[in-house]
């Protein structure tokens, strides 16, 4: 598995890593052995980064992520956590206060006495703008509580504010097949501050998975079903705010393209990996298939006519609607 530099952290990560929102059963019930299992799949396959939040199942995930820490430790690995959903969404929340009592509460949940990287999870855009946010962020370092801090945005605007302010080591954003502003201006601005990028959503909530039809239904407690419209968070993060049908027409084209040997998620993972200035794709698993396979895509090359092929899909199907939201 390639590895890559994370932005200002120091620490190298693994080209393919692990989202693990749905281990906090955020995406249907899961058992806590099975999380072990994909937890463990992943790196043996190679993966050295799990990426997590302290609301993904109220904890859940991170104590997952922590009982695997102690179960094995001596480990090379960076966990990245991010804070700011437990409280109603008004940007005087973000205090310093409350940043040290969510730390503490993820350091516990991760059994870890200090947290490799905290990002901001989505908070009101004027958040990132707020000088005062920086500062706490800072203090939390100085304190040891956090060795580095980013940001995890749904806007390029909200990355673009995000990599102006000097302690910001890494930006979470969606970028996937179907979603290709970030490569406009996000990227290559990180690129040029020594800002690290993590691609999450990658398989557009499934969609570039290549296993959904039409006839596809989701669990009542799938945010792939109660989400579809953004009426319970944004709708970019459902596939990734592309409507299912239309998606599935364009997942058709994207196949055609795909080497043999590979499957389509693989391609989807290789391809985000492939573009100038990301550090680490953050693909989910639910069982440990789906973890090893995952994990493959970082030996998976991608050439140039494969991705002259993903941009005119993009331009067939998505940019006028997408693009100029996000």
């Amino acid at each position: 598995m390639e590895k890559r530099m994370l932005g200002k952290t120091g620490r190298n990560v693994s080209i393919v890593g692990l989202g693990t929102w749905q281990l906090g059963a955020d995406w249907g019930n899961v058992d806590p052995a099975q999380a072990q299992a994909v937890l463990a799949a992943s790196v043996e396959a190679g993966v050295t980064f799990f990426d997590t939040a302290d609301v993904y199942g109220d904890g859940r995930s991170e104590q997952a992520i922590g009982a695997f820490l102690a179960d094995n430790t001596g480990l090379d690995l960076t966990v990245a956590t991010k804070m700011g959903r437990r409280m109603e969404q008004r940007p005087e929340n973000y205090s310093l206060t409350n940043f040290r009592e969510w730390t503490d509460r993820s350091r516990r949940n991760l059994g870890v006495e200090q947290l490799d990287l905290v990002q901001l999870h989505c908070p009101p855009t004027a958040v990132y703008s707020n000088a005062e946010v920086y500062d706490a962020l800072d203090t939390l370092v100085a304190e040891g509580a956090i060795r580095n801090y980013g940001v995890s945005v749904e806007r390029t605007e909200e990355a673009l504010e995000a990599i102006r302010h000097a302690g910001t080591a890494t930006v979470q954003i969606i970028l996937n097949a179907f979603r290709l502003k970030p490569l406009d201006e996000v990227l290559p601005a990180a690129e040029a501050a020594g800002v690290g990028i993590i691609a999450r959503v990658p398989l557009a909530s499934g969609l570039l998975s290549g296993k959904y039809t039409a006839e596809t239904s989701f669990a009542v407690d799938d945010h792939r079903n109660y989400n579809r419209t953004g009426s319970a968070f944004d709708v970019g993060e459902t596939f990734s705010g592309v409507d299912f049908g239309q998606g599935l027409n364009a997942v058709a084209e994207f196949e055609e393209l795909v080497p043999d040997g590979v499957s389509t998620a693989q391609a989807a993972i290789a391809w985000i990996a492939s573009q100038d200035g990301v550090s680490t794709v953050i693909p989910g698993a639910r069982n440990v298939e789906q973890a090893r396979s995952n994990a493959a895509a970082g030996f998976s090359g991608i050439d140039a006519t494969f991705d002259v092929g993903v941009r005119e899909i993009y331009d067939r199907y998505f940019r006028e609607s997408i693009h100029p939201r996000w």
